[in-house]
């Protein structure tokens, strides 16, 4: 069997481009005793994978020069040389930016479809952003009916089931995304607050009026500007949840903190970070209240899907561009 394959051919500085990358054909061998042979069909693209560019120390190694790029995929068995797997399961591994491969049987995970809700939903909202919207927004964040989110970022994978969860659980939701149209699906899924950052002339005066009485809880996907005005806007023992700051990942040089940090001790505020895999053991109590939502219509998602392992790079490039409305997915 053959495979093509996206490799990191050399480490950016600044935002990615395709000179980054390169697509490689290779050969797949069959499994031997306790491996299976997988051919993937949905990739997931996620903004994390630029620090993984990055030769540093890290949470996670980086990626290796010259070899293929490693992320979320959900694929199909094709044969299978150990007993747990037969052909035609479903499973995910991070063995992504490759149409095919051949891995340990321990580096899988079986998932069993979920009647009307598409599969591909295992790499998006039932899968590691929905973990990190959930996980990051209830253990960290604790919201209580009748306090004010504000979510930037908010019509990514991640942000928009922040929104939509905490809108579940009682809250007023502030949410800010960057164009008019990711703003408008936003209301559609009944977030009343919405503001686009990139034309409402002066992001702080805006959450200001969608929040007159400041924010209880900010889950930053943004970092920056963002973050000055939920630091600006929160009250007194608030809880900023610090999950991404993507707007920083391309920097060339490192940029200043929050001019405005010393609110953290004169409003007493709580600002924690976090890894989403710290909430791996939460994560049958996690799909399982996200699939009632689901089938109550409560929770919605979208998708962007690029066709063709060729144009995963594209694709990549496009999250730091704004491109993706929910989450970026590659279809192989």
């Amino acid at each position: 069997m053959e495979s093509r394959e996206i490799r990191l051919k050399a480490r950016p500085a600044g935002l990615p481009g395709p000179e980054h990358f390169e697509l490689a054909t290779v050969t797949v061998p069959p499994p031997g005793p306790g491996e299976v042979r997988v051919r993937n069909r949905f990739l997931s693209v996620d903004p994390y994978m630029r620090g993984r560019m990055i030769d540093r120390p890290s949470y996670v190694p980086p990626f290796s020069l010259g070899a293929p790029l490693e992320g979320g995929a959900l694929g199909e068995v094709v044969d299978s040389g150990d007993p747990a797997f037969r052909p035609g399961d479903l499973v995910l591994s991070m063995l992504g930016w490759r149409e095919a491969f051949t891995a340990p049987a321990s580096a899988l995970r079986r998932v069993e479809p979920i009647p009307g809700i598409p599969e591909q939903a295992f790499l998006g909202v039932l899968g590691m952003p929905g973990l990190t919207a959930w996980g990051g927004l209830l253990q960290i964040g604790q919201p209580r009916p009748g306090e004010t989110v504000f979510v930037s970022g908010a019509a990514g994978a991640v942000g928009s089931a922040v929104a939509q969860i905490a809108r579940n659980l009682g809250c007023t939701v502030v949410a800010s995304a960057g164009s008019e149209a990711k703003c408008a699906w936003l209301r559609t899924v009944g977030i009343p607050h919405v503001i686009n950052y990139r034309t409402c002339g002066n992001l702080l005066e805006a959450v200001r009026a969608a929040a007159p009485q400041g924010i209880d809880v900010y889950f930053d996907n943004v970092g920056g500007e963002h973050l000055e005005v939920a630091l600006a806007c929160a009250r007194p023992f608030g809880r900023l949840v610090e999950c991404g700051m993507i707007s920083q990942y391309n920097a060339e040089v490192p940029p200043p903190g929050p001019r405005n940090l010393v609110l953290v001790i004169a409003k007493s505020l709580r600002m924690q970070g976090f890894i989403v895999t710290q909430f791996g053991p939460l994560e049958a109590e996690f799909r399982a209240q996200m699939a009632a939502w689901i089938r109550e219509g409560r929770l919605q998602w979208q998708e962007t899907v690029v066709e063709g392992i060729a144009n995963a790079p594209e694709a990549f490039i496009g999250l730091f561009r704004g491109d993706n409305l929910g989450k970026m997915l590659v279809r192989t």
